[in-house]
């Protein structure tokens, strides 16, 4: 199977669900994104990583990196290995110096991990087909305001109304200003569409 090596974009704060983030992560050699939604607490995990902040008592993440570098067990790799029904599902790959072990783990925890071992993270190319955005400028930018007067509430699926050529503006109109959830909304109506076509 094709994998793929991503990197961590970074984190944005969800405007449709109190207390859910937009986890962001990106292809290492391309322009592809990834955002996957994660909860206030595993994007704290995340961001004082990123942020290179010392918290003043250990995090949970924290202290497992503490507990397998006590035992030399190593963390070899994050594996992003399934998507189904918008739930990422992930491993992690370690080691002992004699055996590796592949544990399941959720995919936030997975990337807070990541970013304490200092190990690359890996998905599939069918993931990054199927929940990847891209950014792309079409004549005339990409989307109008139109589109926003005709955008209903991003929890609803009131996409349904829209053709595709002005889903595909919006998706881009999404993407360059951030928005991942609305995208990651609007890329699911278009997987839908995809699937009754089949």
């Amino acid at each position: 199977m094709n994998r793929v090596k991503l990197k961590v974009l970074g984190i944005s704060y969800s405007q449709t669900q109190s207390g859910a983030y937009a986890l962001i992560l990106i292809e290492e050699n391309g322009e592809r994104r990834i955002p996957i939604i994660i909860g206030g607490f595993e994007a704290q995990a995340i961001v004082i990583r990123l942020e290179n902040l010392e918290p003043p008592r250990p995090l949970t993440h924290d202290l497992f990196k503490s507990f397998a570098d006590e035992f030399n067990i190593s963390l070899i790799e994050v594996y992003i290995y399934k998507l189904e029904e918008g739930v990422f599902f992930s491993r992690l790959v370690c080691t002992n110096g004699d055996k590796e072990y592949s544990i399941d783990s959720r995919t936030s925890d997975a990337v807070a991990l990541a970013l304490r071992f200092g190990c690359p993270i890996y998905t599939t190319e069918e993931i990054l087909e199927k929940a990847g955005i891209t950014i792309t400028t079409t004549e005339g930018g990409a989307g109008t305001s139109d589109d926003a007067d005709k955008m209903t509430d991003p929890d609803s699926s009131g996409f349904d109304s829209f053709s595709d050529e002005e889903l595909y503006k919006m998706i881009d109109e999404a993407v360059s200003t951030e928005d991942y959830e609305k995208a990651a909304a609007i890329r699911d109506e278009i997987d839908k569409r995809k699937k009754r076509m089949a």
